[in-house]
């Protein structure tokens, strides 16, 4: 089974928890995105009625609506009955990274607001130690360089965020630092470091937003829970 074929199983899985009537996040990422054109297949053909959603990001929000999904203020569906998205690594803790498409800002907004927050991954996604790739912090533009130099004289190896030769620019305005997590060093004891910097956002460490973990391997499906 190709990446795609996992995606899209995964996707299909996590389809199963939702109900008529239930309010929904929507994540981001190709992962989440299939999630998102399965949801708005099985509402147009009313199979699904009065779901009302929530996105954590401009693009998804525009795949939604083309998708035939109603999209909301999160302020207007939430608490919400389930968030659905994927993540860039996933550890046993059911600790996550995630972030890197530039969305964790709003990510972590909604997945706080739900009452159950469900990720779908393929296999490559779990980790033994989080950390593997980049952890990604969003920074505020007046506090990019001093926090660059702050993260770099702590061993943290900062790499700004590009797009097209530019400063890749989140949809609440600001920028975003890749930052390595140095061996031998847990990464919640270096987001709590992290974070002590005024500038600071947020960061694509997510310690216990998960309720439940879908995993699609060439086997099939196996899910994790807390």
């Amino acid at each position: 089974m190709n990446a795609e074929t996992l995606k899209i199983a995964a996707a299909r899985e996590a389809l199963g928890e939702v109900r008529s009537g239930m309010t929904l996040g929507l994540g981001s990422g190709s992962t989440s995105n299939e999630f998102v054109k399965l949801l708005g297949k099985e509402v147009r053909e009313g199979r699904l009625r009065g779901i009302r959603c929530t996105s954590t990001s401009v693009k998804t929000e525009e795949l939604a609506r083309a998708a035939g999904l109603e999209i909301c203020r999160l302020a207007d569906v939430a608490p919400l009955d389930l968030a659905v998205d994927g993540a860039d690594e996933v550890d046993a803790s059911l600790r996550l990274i995630k972030g890197r498409g530039g969305a964790l800002l709003r990510e972590k907004i909604v997945e706080q607001a739900a009452r159950r927050f469900l990720v779908i991954v393929d296999e490559s996604k779990l980790v033994a130690r989080l950390g593997v790739g980049a952890l990604p912090v969003e920074v505020t533009p007046f506090a990019l360089e001093v926090l660059t130099r702050r993260f770099a004289a702590l061993g943290l190896a900062p790499e700004l965020r590009l797009q097209e030769g530019r400063p890749f620019v989140t949809d609440e305005q600001n920028h975003i630092l890749d930052l390595r997590v140095p061996a031998g060093r847990d990464i919640a004891d270096v987001v709590t470091e992290v974070r002590r910097h005024a500038g600071v956002v947020e960061t694509g460490f997510f310690p216990d937003e998960a309720s439940e973990v879908i995993v699609a391997a060439a086997g099939g499906i196996r899910r994790i829970r807390r």
